[in-house]
C-alpha cells in the first residue's frame, strides 16, 4: 500500500466515494469515480458501472449541468487513452474543454501506464497526479495486482475462537461467528470474484459458497473454487448447487471417470500441476484464475489450505473474525501448515483495521 499523503480535496473525496460504491462490482475493470468542478461547484459526477458502460470520466461529463469548458475533473484513476469497449477518456476530456485534471494514480494496464497523462499534458492541460492515491489503490487493490502480476489479489478469511479454533473437537463448526458476521460475509462475497476452499471443507461442512445478502441469492455470484487433489468432492455437494459457477482444481492423478462425473454435475474441472507432494500447485492455480480475469480471490479454508497459502507467501490480505469463545483441546485451528519456527519469523500484519460485528471482532490487515 502507498503511504498516506495529505488528505484529498472535497472533490477528490467525492470521486473516491463514488469509486468505493462500485468496489468489486465492476470486475475485471477498475472501480473508478469522477467529479467535474467549475467555479468551486460540482457540475457533474459519475462512476464506471461495468463492462460496456461509459468510463467514469465520460459518465461525469455526460451528467454536467452546464458547459464544462474551463472546468477541472477529479478522477480516481489515470484517464485511459486507448480504444476498448468504449472510446479513450483522454479524448472525451479534451473534447469537453476541460482545463485541469487531477487523478489519483497511474493505471498499470500496459495500454495506459502513463500514456493518458502524457496525452493530456501534450494537449496543454494542467495535470496533477497523486491526490487520494492511497485510498484509490486500496479500492482497486485487486485490479492493480492483477494488472501488475497477472494473478488475483488473495484474501485469507476465517472465523476463529479466542484460542484460534475454527470448530469444536468433534469438527462441528456451526457457528463460530455470530449473525452479524455472517451477514457481513455474504455482503462481502458480492464484491469478490472467486471464493476457494479445500475439499475437506466441502466434505465436512458442505457449504454452498454463494453470496446471499439478506438471505437472497445475489445477482452477482463469485466463482466457487474447490481444491481437490484426491477426488473427494461428492456429486451432490452444495458447491455444485444453483446457477453459480464452480471450478474444481485437481491434478492428473485423478481418473478421467471422476473428472467426467464432476463435469456432468456442473463443475468446470481443471487439471493443474502438483506441488511435489501430490497436492494442487497453488501458484499454478493463481495463474489460471488470473487468466480467467479473477481479480480477487477469497480463501475461506480450512486450516490446511490457509496454512499452504501462508507458507508459500501467497496471501495479500487477512480478514480474521474473532469470536468470544474458548474451545480448547485438539480442535482444528484456523491456520495449520509448517508455520513459523520462532516468533521473529511470524507474519505480522500491517495497516490494521479493527471493527465490531455484533459480539465478534473483525481484524483486517495486509501481509
Amino acid at each position: 500500500m502507498s503511504e498516506a499523503g495529505p488528505p484529498p480535496s472535497e472533490y477528490m473525496a467525492r470521486a473516491l466515494e463514488l469509486a468505493r460504491e462500485m468496489q468489486g462490482r465492476v470486475s475485471p475493470g477498475a472501480s473508478v469515480g469522477a467529479v467535474v468542478v467549475k467555479d468551486g461547484r460540482i457540475i457533474g459526477e459519475g462512476s464506471y458501472q461495468g463492462r460496456g458502460t461509459p468510463h467514469a470520466e465520460v459518465a461525469a461529463l455526460a451528467s454536467t449541468t452546464e458547459d464544462a469548458r474551463g472546468a477541472t475533473i477529479y478522477v480516481t484513476l489515470e484517464p485511459c487513452c486507448h480504444h476498448g469497449n468504449t472510446g479513450p477518456c483522454t479524448e472525451a476530456v479534451l473534447e469537453a474543454g476541460i482545463a485541469e485534471v487531477h487523478f489519483s494514480h497511474v493505471d498499470p494496464d500496459a495500454r495506459v501506464a502513463g500514456k493518458g497523462q502524457k496525452r493530456l499534458e501534450e494537449a496543454g492541460l494542467r495535470v496533477f497526479a497523486g491526490e487520494g492515491e492511497a485510498e484509490a489503490r486500496r479500492i482497486n487493490e485487486g485490479y492493480l495486482k492483477h494488472r501488475e502480476t497477472g494473478r488475483p489479489f488473495v484474501i485469507a478469511k476465517f472465523a476463529a475462537t479466542l484460542d484460534g479454533k475454527i470448530a469444536a473437537t468433534s469438527g462441528d463448526s456451526r457457528w463460530v461467528s455470530g449473525p452479524e458476521t455472517r451477514a457481513w460475509s455474504h455482503e462481502w462475497r458480492t464484491r469478490i470474484d472467486a471464493i476457494a476452499v479445500g475439499v475437506s471443507t466441502v466434505v465436512v461442512d458442505n457449504p454452498q459458497l454463494t453470496a446471499r445478502p439478506g438471505d437472497q441469492l445475489a445477482d452477482r455470484q463469485p466463482l466457487r473454487v474447490v481444491i481437490d487433489s484426491k477426488g473427494r468432492t461428492p456429486k451432490d455437494a452444495g458447491v455444485l448447487s444453483c446457477d453459480a459457477k464452480t471450478l474444481i482444481a485437481t491434478t492428473a492423478a485423478l481418473s478421467d471417470a471422476w473428472r467426467t462425473e464432476m463435469t456432468e454435475a456442473g463443475a468446470r474441472v481443471e487439471v493443474l500441476p502438483d506441488d511435489g507432494s501430490s497436492r494442487v500447485s497453488l501458484p499454478a492455480l493463481l495463474d489460471l484464475l488470473g487468466r480467467l480475469d479473477v481479480l480477487t480471490l477469497l480463501v475461506e479454508g480450512g486450516g490446511v489450505l490457509h496454512g499452504s497459502f501462508f507458507d508459500q507467501k501467497l496471501v495479500d490480505k487477512v480478514h480474521a473474525v474473532i469470536a468470544p469463545m474458548i474451545v480448547g483441546g485438539d480442535a482444528p485451528s484456523a491456520v495449520v501448515g509448517r508455520g513459523a519456527e520462532c516468533m521473529a519469523d511470524a507474519l505480522r500484519l500491517r495497516d490494521i483495521e479493527v471493527e465490531r460485528l455484533g459480539e465478534d471482532v473483525l481484524i483486517t490487515g495486509y501481509c
